[in-house]
């Protein structure tokens, strides 16, 4: 009995020990990695393209979500993490890039009935202004999206997740991920909307910015 009281606690001890060599090994790893908004670096950012991700879905005559994605974007963050209202982003889709896991489908979806990619090979989204805070390191940003040549409205939410030097590049970094929402008939693209494919399409991000002064 004393054995097996003695293995457990053995057990035990290895589990803690190991947990503590993870954490150490993380904080070594990025070692001024910070989640706090108020401590993270500001100032001008470039998108690292090979930490980028970018789906929109849209209602599947109410079977499911279909969900498609753009592979080439660009993008910049101007960031002040003393006044976050005076960040400002800025993102370039090349449309013709559009991916949803079936090539026949995608070249339909660039033609001139739905993104019309030969006329119209971008669209952009600018921040515009400051909505509100919902917590200390989400924020709510009114912007600009251009799509088909139409400019119109879109809200974005942005989550931090933190930021810190990237052990692989050597170089300061800031992740976050942000959603949106918008109904694509108010940009023309309007394409089987009456037969019950989704007007909503919600965009979703998962991003990483290098400090550009680097």
């Amino acid at each position: 009995m004393l054995a097996n009281m003695f293995n457990k606690y053995r057990q035990f001890l290895l589990v803690l020990a190991g947990s503590a060599v993870l954490v150490s090994c993380d904080r070594l790893i990025t070692p001024d990695f910070e989640t706090s908004v108020a401590e993270l670096r500001g100032g001008q950012f470039t998108l690292d393209k090979e930490h980028a991700t970018l789906i929109w879905k849209v209602d599947h005559l109410g079977f499911s979500r279909y969900i498609g994605r753009f592979d080439d974007f660009d993008a910049t963050l101007d960031f002040d993490s003393e006044n976050v209202e005076n960040s400002s982003l800025e993102v370039i889709i090349e449309t013709a890039s559009l991916d949803v896991n079936n090539e026949a489908f995608a070249e339909d979806l660039r033609g001139s009935d739905w993104f019309d990619v030969e006329n119209f090979p971008q669209a952009v989204f600018r921040t515009t202004s400051f909505v509100e805070a919902i917590d200390e390191d989400t924020f709510v940003f009114e912007g600009d999206l251009t799509l088909l040549g139409t400019t119109g409205p879109m809200t974005m939410t942005v989550n931090f997740n933190g930021g810190g030097r990237n052990f692989l590049t050597r170089r300061y970094t800031l992740g976050f991920s942000a959603t949106a929402e918008f109904q694509r008939s108010d940009f023309g693209l309007d394409n089987m909307v009456s037969f019950g494919v989704g007007d909503d399409i919600q965009v979703e991000v998962h991003v990483e910015f290098q400090d550009s002064s680097l």
